[in-house]
């Protein structure tokens, strides 16, 4: 007989399921010398841990650079920042090779994805962007002059979004500039009886500037659309955790700037899971939908929220991770609170 003490135990763990658990009990019970209960337990934590760590790297990227290391050519960026209007809208691709034209409509507001032959600018392909945007918004904090245009190495922007440093990486950035300069945006907005309808590239255009010997490129130029670099001048960006270029999975990522632009600086954020769906712009089933997101709360690694799933109103909760805005939301629950008494 095994003690309510370790029962509790068992029942702290995460990853492990019941069954398993099951099996491995009876199967000590028969052994000739069954384990003690201290080791059975270890052994059985054991597993958990183990499980715990594979379901992470589903997820996580390794760490490839310390702090230290992040030492970016002409300005240093303290913070990675994204385009707030992007965050909203599900822009780009979640998987490589989409080559399906898209049609997202929210709220009156329409837009069409027209992709290259390359396919679709995809989530991945979005670094160069929060790069660019990061690099111009430090410049711009520094009180130095900014433009569309900007200069940077390849190599600098491997590091700063966490990416190996190697020969299959520099053609993979050309070819994540190639989808940015092909991928084609329309949007309509409608008010009333009239209608605007603007055209857009994501990226205006870019050049390599120069290449090593092996055939990498060393320097980049990219020129933003006017539309992005005038939200960078109006200050229409977010900052986000560098933790997100460690997400490994293209949903995680979408489902994080959704959380950064709608939770933000607030306690906390709720909405139901279909719209959540459809707001990632994910093809996969709603039932999918929801594996993957209670395969993401289990890992436990989501930057700067935390995230819960209410199975029974199916909606997804996010709360604020950051101790201080959750202290001034006590302390406006509070004074709120005392008024109501007095």
């Amino acid at each position: 007989m095994l003690s309510e003490e370790f029962w509790n135990k068992i029942l702290e763990l995460n990853f492990i399921s019941v069954d398993e658990v099951k099996n491995i009990v009876s199967d000590n019970d028969q052994n000739k010398v069954p384990l003690p209960e201290n080791i059975l337990l270890r052994t059985i934590q054991s597993l958990d841990n183990k499980k715990r760590i594979e379901n992470e790297k589903r997820h996580l990227l390794p760490k490839r650079y310390e702090e230290e290391f992040f030492i970016a050519d002409g300005i240093d960026i303290p913070y990675a920042r994204d385009d707030i209007a992007s965050m909203e809208y599900p822009i780009f691709a979640l998987k490589a090779g989409d080559v399906k034209d898209v049609i997202y409509e929210h709220n009156g507001f329409v837009t069409h994805i027209k992709p290259n032959s390359a396919g679709r600018a995809t989530i991945f392909d979005k670094d160069v962007w929060i790069y660019a945007i990061s690099k111009l918004m430090q410049a711009k904090y520094l009180g130095l002059e900014i433009q569309r245009s900007i200069s940077f190495t390849t190599r600098d922007f491997l590091i700063q979004t966490n990416r190996p440093i190697g020969g299959s990486q520099y053609e993979q950035f050309k070819q994540s500039l190639d989808r940015l300069t092909g991928t084609r945006i329309m949007t309509e907005v409608k008010t009333g009886e009239k209608s605007q309808t603007d055209f857009f590239g994501l990226i205006e255009s870019a050049t390599v500037i120069s290449e090593d010997k092996q055939g990498r490129s060393i320097g980049v130029q990219v020129v933003l659309p006017e539309w992005l670099y005038q939200s960078i001048l109006l200050d229409d960006v977010l900052t986000i955790s560098k933790e997100y270029f460690r997400l490994r999975k293209p949903i995680d990522r979408r489902i994080y700037e959704l959380a950064r632009k709608h939770c933000g600086k607030q306690p906390n954020w709720k909405i139901s899971i279909d719209l959540l769906h459809k707001k990632t712009g994910a093809t996969m089933s709603i039932r999918e939908f929801r594996r993957s997101i209670s395969s993401l709360i289990k890992s436990d690694v989501f930057p700067d929220y935390a995230i819960k799933f209410e199975r029974t109103t199916d909606t997804v909760f996010f709360t604020n991770l950051d101790t201080e805005v959750q202290h001034k939301a006590n302390i406006k629950a509070i004074r709120k609170l005392a008024k109501t008494i007095s």
